[in-house]
């Protein structure tokens, strides 16, 4: 991410709107004649940046749209929006919700302002298009959207659960069977289950889900889901089943985080409603309240961080059918909400994206067999087993084998094993971490799969209390992770750094379950500084907006009253301390990020507030006029950066954000203008040595954050920038930092003139270095650079140091943003040609359509391949600064050239 400087922002938009009007007029100027334009058409309607979405209830939804053209560098003059209560009346021309009229702008972005949305209504919307040339697009394909409930009072269900307290294990189960009189049009399951929830309709599943709701502060903010049943049910007798889980709402195991302690903490609750359309035009509603019956089964245990027991000898056979007997239920407890916001969540569910089979199987004795996925990866096994009734098969699951071959769990158990207050160790009797358990029933084949857990693991060992036999068939693993879209690419000739980018890859998506967590097994938890260091990486490989803006809305339900916010989000309480500017950046940097990859402020509208009551407690906590307690360059490798240093500057950045955010929404900067100045005159006069060119102590985090976040005075730069650059090379090229120095010290080192020695860095094999981590043979990042003997800090899947793929992204491939004119409306084309490299593939999808960068080297030239999407225009920087429009150009610029403009 690059910061602007306040001063140079006026400039630059003159200097991009000159340029915007001469590419946009020179078409023009070409072709003149008016009529139709068949070359271009209106591709990817989207509402909320959802495709057809069936459960919104936003009251004024976005709309978003890309285009498909033919013709070189066309513009969008206008646009004109209809949205319809039915597709017939759209195509009649009665749009009887909203007409936006014609709007003239190239911008590819509207938000509705028609007639109040209803509650469960379709809408049906298309879109109009004229050129810069006058010439009209054929009017769009017919998108739809429907609402959920726009309305807390709609929901006329109750909240239900059974007559256990919190602490008892095994699983509820409800059932309720009502009779459809007559033929159905459609159905719709509007649901939540705190904390998980399956539930089935005439035994099939509802939506192909897992862990749902998404986590929040249960206190304050509950999600449901809206999902379309219209198949799953028949004329006649049906049955409306759920089975819940304890999730982040009910955790039964004991941690550091002492989530068992949360406030928020009941027994498992369920609340649904089930719509029924009728062909004739009447709706019966059925719903969650007293009428239904509950009891217990084979689920005997889960926890999100233990793992889930399943004893098949106790299930109910046939408990999901409308034709099973329940008299000998019970009737259910109608119980109290939670949270006094419960909204449509709108964000990817989690789903099973992968089905991984085991590379190896090693058998040990005649009960013992460990399984090795070849890849480390998130979610849970499907195992398919025959043995004798009662037999007990426990899969454990984690991340390295002992020398003897079986599982190794000492890195990823260390949390589990101590007091709150990080004292000695203290071992919870009976408590293993990641281990699933399942009972035979006998007399078949049976298969497990776990309902109500997610683990992180690549081996996992599979121990009988009685002889069964096992083979690679019999196990798979299920790779689970919140259904974002792959939106970006990347390749070159250089093997280690595909590695690299697959890896950074596997590690992010392994930390996606509602929430961005650190890592997928000991703690799972939602650190702020782990996620705004990779945020970059994020949304240049996936699309991921409406997931960050679910957890930005995490931000606002977690600051206290005196303004602070945790280190975890959700957190129920704990780690409001001693985190500071750098892990709470977070709340500025991703808003930003969205802002800059997808030009819409919304998240920036909604934390506004959060923000400036942040920076107020800030402020009250100020020693000598800044804010020296949090964290700093977090795991560094030797070299710590002081942390003082580092959490000043990004309390300035703090300030620097916030006054863009002000000036994002017409509010006034000045406040937070004239804080970032004074607290820049700080850090220079406090930390830097201008004889010398060096911060604080001359790290490399030190020196990187400083050039980045743009505090170096104009005339130092280059010399911090080379100061840099030795502190690089007095390390043979490896890397001496933590999280902070990955993100910062690659970008600035190219940004200066050292592509090369920057290279020499990423693709470092020894350790310290992430090429040490795929020569090592890991398919994930890992948290530390190197591993301790005692496997006390090595969770081998974290993304905390994925950086280095937004750096293979924006510096070798060369996709950026533009800092003025965001949401890749004008691009930015900068790569670097690294010596080493014969060549280089670079690809975004985004918002405005598909972004490609490809250069390769042709002897002493390079011919970089460049394409722009319709609507849009870009700078590329060969030995020049070329202004293009959308389309595909082809540039040959001299191979020696540093390219460095």
């Amino acid at each position: 991410m690059i910061f602007l400087k306040g001063k140079d922002y006026t400039q630059k938009i003159k200097e991009h709107i000159f340029w915007l009007l001469i590419i946009t007029i020179l078409p023009f100027i070409l072709n003149s004649c008016g009529g139709d334009n068949i070359k271009t058409k209106v591709i990817n309607l989207r509402c909320e940046y959802l495709h057809e979405p069936l459960g919104l209830d936003v009251a004024n939804p976005r709309f978003t749209w890309e285009y498909d053209s033919q013709e070189q560098g066309f513009v969008q003059k206008s646009y004109f929006i209809e949205v319809a209560s039915s597709e017939a009346s759209l195509q009649k021309g009665n749009p009887d919700l909203w007409s936006s009229g014609k709007i003239k702008t190239s911008h590819s972005f509207a938000i509705y302002e028609g007639k109040p949305l209803e509650s469960y209504d379709k809408y049906y919307w298309h879109l109009r298009v004229t050129d810069v040339h006058g010439n009209s697009l054929k009017t769009s394909q017919v998108a739809t959207f429907e609402m959920a409930k726009m309305r807390k009072s709609d929901w006329k269900a109750q909240w239900i659960t059974d007559d256990h307290d919190k602490n008892y294990k095994p699983s509820p189960l409800f059932r309720k069977t009502f009779k459809a009189e007559k033929e159905i049009k459609q159905a719709r399951l509007y649901v939540t289950g705190l904390g998980y929830y399956e539930l089935f309709l005439n035994g099939e599943r509802a939506g192909q889900s897992y862990l749902d709701p998404g986590f929040t502060d249960f206190r304050k903010r509950v999600l449901y889901a809206a999902h379309d049943v219209t198949k799953l049910l028949r004329k006649g007798d049906n049955a409306i089943t759920a089975v819940l889980g304890n999730g982040w709402f009910n955790i039964q195991s004991l941690a550091v985080w002492h989530f068992e302690t949360a406030s928020w903490r009941k027994r498992p609750q369920l609340l649904c409603e089930l719509r029924i359309e009728y062909l004739d035009g009447q709706v019966e509603t059925i719903t969650s309240d007293n009428t239904w019956k509950t009891n217990t089964g084979g689920y005997l245990v889960n926890d999100l961080y233990s793992g889930d027991t399943y004893d098949a000898r106790l299930e109910v056979k046939g408990w999901k059918t409308p034709t099973f007997n329940d008299s000998k239920w019970k009737p259910v407890q109608v119980t109290s909400e939670t949270a006094p916001l419960l909204l449509a969540q709108q964000m990817p569910p989690i789903t099973i994206q992968k089905e991984v089979p085991p590379v190896a199987v090693k058998k040990f004795g005649n009960n013992i067999y460990v399984f090795d996925m070849g890849i480390n990866l998130t979610g849970f096994c499907c195992l398919r087993v025959n043995g004798e009734a009662g037999t007990r098969i426990t899969l454990r699951h984690g991340e390295l084998l002992k020398p003897t071959g079986r599982l190794e769990q000492g890195n990823i158990d260390i949390y589990f094993q101590r007091d709150f207050n990080w004292g000695p160790i203290k071992k919870v009797p009976n408590q293993v971490l990641q281990m699933d358990t399942y009972f035979l029933k006998g007399g078949t084949t049976e298969s497990f799969t776990p309902s109500f857990t997610y683990h992180g693991f690549q081996y996992v060992e599979v121990e009988s209390s009685k002889p069964i036999t096992l083979t690679k068939d019999d196990l798979t693993a299920l790779f689970i992770h919140t259904n974002v879209r792959p939106v970006g690419s990347f390749s070159c000739s250089n093997n280690l750094l595909n590695e690299i980018w697959k890896a950074t890859n596997q590690s992010y998506l392994s930390n996606l379950h509602s929430i961005p967590t650190d890592c997928p097994h000991r703690e799972k938890n939602g650190w702020t500084g782990d996620t705004q260091l990779t945020i970059d990486f994020g949304l240049l490989s996936f699309d991921a907006i409406t997931f960050f803006e679910k957890w930005m809305n995490d931000f606002i339900d977690n600051q206290n009253e005196k303004g602070a916010i945790s280190g975890i989000i959700p957190s129920y309480g704990w780690g409001y301390k001693d985190y500071g500017p750098v892990w709470d950046g977070a709340m500025f940097i991703i808003p930003k990020a969205l802002d800059s990859y997808y030009g819409d402020t919304r998240s920036i509208e909604k934390l506004y507030p959060t923000c400036q009551k942040y920076l107020q407690y800030l402020k009250s906590c100020e020693k000598d006029g800044t804010i020296t307690r949090g964290l700093g360059d977090w795991l560094p490798y030797k070299t710590k950066t002081p942390a003082a240093y580092i959490i000043s500057c990004y309390y300035y950045l703090s300030n620097v954000l916030m006054a863009q955010f002000a000036e994002r929404l017409g509010k006034d900067p000045t406040t937070y203008t004239n804080k970032a100045e004074e607290l820049k005159l700080l850090i220079n006069k406090k930390y830097f040595k201008s004889d010398s060119a060096i911060y604080a102590n001359g790290s490399q985090t030190a020196q990187a954050v400083a050039l980045e976040l743009n505090i170096v005075p104009k005339e130092f730069e280059q010399k911090v920038a080379d100061k840099l650059h030795e502190n690089v090379q007095a390390t043979d090229y490896h890397l001496d930092f933590g999280l902070l120095g990955s993100r910062h010290v690659l970008a600035m080192l190219t940004r200066y003139g050292y592509i090369e020695d920057a290279y020499k860095m990423a693709a470092q094999e020894t350790a310290p270095s992430w090429g040490n981590f795929i020569k090592r043979g890991l398919s994930t990042l890992a948290e530390t650079w190197i591993m301790s003997p005692q496997f006390a800090d090595a969770s081998l899947n974290h993304r905390s140091f994925g950086s280095v793929s937004s750096w293979m992204y924006k510096d070798l491939a060369g996709i950026n943003y533009d800092n003025y004119i965001p949401g890749f409306k004008h691009i930015i084309i900068h790569p670097h040609f690294a010596k080493e490299l014969q060549w280089v593939k670079g690809e975004y999808n985004s918002v405005n359509g598909m972004v490609r960068s490809e250069w390769r080297r042709d002897g002493d030239k390079v011919i970089l391949t460049v394409n722009i999407p319709p609507n849009t225009t870009a700078t590329v920087f060969t030995n020049k600064e070329e202004k293009v429009a959308g389309g595909t150009h082809i540039f040959i610029i001299n191979a020696n050239s540093k390219n460095t403009l």
